[in-house]
């Protein structure tokens, strides 16, 4: 008897063990890197995660080009998914393209990529090298968006249905004016000081006015290359109510007698000059060194820049003034940037869905502070009071007016890299004084064409 209780306790015992040991077969890791999952029912989950290892490569969108904020965010990211390590590259937008172009012909494209739809969507997307993120868009993540801006969504999903991108933030691009120096060549009374608008005709008053003030550099239209261009299409398509590209994007209509004034009007106007040797860079620099009294190229970012003198001020001290695009009716339709992250098909499942980890951490979880980062604006509505209580907070406030004036995102046409080429082509053979609806009209056959694939 002794020994039957015996082995009935030694029994009971190894069955003890046995159901209190989970191997690492039974265990998985959570699809969102952070914990691991039971998959045998029983609920336990002692298995260690298995670590992934993932790459970002982020263009320089406000302080996401700046290392030292990254890793800020990045140490932030790990503390919540330890097992996710997310190295990081910087791109330019000199270089940038080249790399990942060259990167995806070499199989060797990095797990995600930070950017905006020109490129995620209407390029790569389209290529077929980017993950469908359909599944990070639910219908509580649309509602948000479009309640901010209907074409945010749109412009994250490609023909073929699959979005390309998840958005984190925003802004409206727009031009920006010496205002110390407009007020001494007392070309300020041209201007609406509290919307920031300014009609065609003041425009080229308030050039005129700065140009007689001894200023023979006003403003340049520059066409050295694609960099900023966003700018020089708005001056153009502004002036005179033309557009770049028709309702449902599937055309460039730059072939209009509107769009053909406005390039005539800035060849005559004193003080405009075309120069085919910068690009939006640029004109940037010249303009925040008093070279040029005005920039075509501007958003809220360079708003806030405090690299050589105090936001908002010139080298020397002068005063910034940003400003929508002039235009005939008064009501300007400026250009969108939109800014998210894509993640390219490398064929490894588990790092897709490390990088869609991250993604949702930056943009849902914790997208106050990767917003701040943009030095934009979020383009969730739920996302409220990024920049309260920020020295920017003011700057950002009435910066949001122009958000009124935005239009369509039409960069995720089809033959968008082609067109961007053929529009600083065509802008340097209006500069160099070729017959303008001549150039208009190579223009509209090579970008057209670029449009069937």
């Amino acid at each position: 008897m002794k020994k039957l209780i015996a082995l009935a306790l030694a029994l009971i015992m190894v069955m003890s063990l046995g159901a209190c040991t989970v191997t690492n077969t039974d265990s998985t890791t959570a699809t969102d890197g952070k914990t691991p999952v039971s998959t045998d029912g029983t609920g336990d989950t002692t298995a260690a995660a298995a670590p992934v290892e993932i790459s970002l490569w982020t263009y320089p969108i406000g302080k996401w080009g700046d290392q030292a904020t990254v890793n800020e965010l990045l140490a932030s990211f790990s503390e919540a998914y330890p097992n996710i390590k997310v190295n990081v590259e910087y791109l330019t937008y000199q270089d940038g393209d080249d790399k990942v172009n060259t990167a995806i012909e070499g199989n060797a494209a990095p797990d995600l990529i930070m950017e905006g739809p020109e490129r995620l969507v209407a390029n790569w997307g389209a290529k077929g090298k980017m993950v469908d993120l359909s599944d990070l868009w639910t219908d509580e993540t649309k509602a948000d968006i479009e309640a901010n801006n209907a074409a945010v969504a749109a412009a994250c999903k490609w023909t073929d249905g699959a979005y390309y991108e998840y958005p984190l933030c925003m802004t409206t691009h727009c031009m920006a004016i010496n205002k110390t120096v407009f007020e001494k060549a007392g070309a300020m009374q041209y201007i609406n000081a509290e919307t920031h608008t300014w009609t065609t005709e003041n425009f080229l008053k308030a050039v005129q006015a700065v140009y007689d003030a001894g200023y023979e550099n006003v403003g340049a239209v520059f066409c050295g290359g694609q960099g900023g261009d966003q700018g020089t299409r708005a001056i153009v398509n502004n002036l005179y109510s033309g557009h770049f590209t028709n309702e449902d994007f599937s055309g460039y209509t730059i072939n209009t007698p509107e769009n053909i004034q406005a390039l005539e009007t800035l060849v005559k106007q004193d003080g405009i000059n075309f120069d085919p040797a910068i690009v939006g860079g640029d004109e940037i620099t010249l303009f925040r060194n008093g070279t040029l009294q005005m920039a075509f190229c501007w958003n809220i970012g360079e708003q806030l820049k405090s690299e050589n003198a105090e936001a908002g001020r010139t080298n020397n001290g002068d005063e910034i003034m940003f400003m929508a695009f002039p235009s005939d009716d008064n009501v300007p339709e400026l250009c969108g940037g939109i800014w998210g992250f894509g993640v390219f098909n490398n064929g490894d499942d588990a790092k897709i869905e490390a990088a869609k980890t991250f993604i949702k951490y930056m943009c849902d979880e914790n997208p106050t502070a990767a917003v701040k980062a943009s030095n934009f604006f979020p383009v969730k509505a739920s996302v409220k009071d990024v920049y309260a209580g920020e020295t920017s907070e003011t700057v950002m406030n009435e910066y949001s007016k122009l958000s009124g004036f935005l239009g369509a995102y039409y960069q995720v046409i089809p033959g968008w890299a082609t067109a961007r080429t053929e529009w600083w082509n065509m802008l340097q053979k209006v500069g160099a004084g070729e017959d303008i609806a001549a150039a208009v009209a190579a223009f509209d056959t090579n970008a057209n064409a670029a449009t069937a694939g």
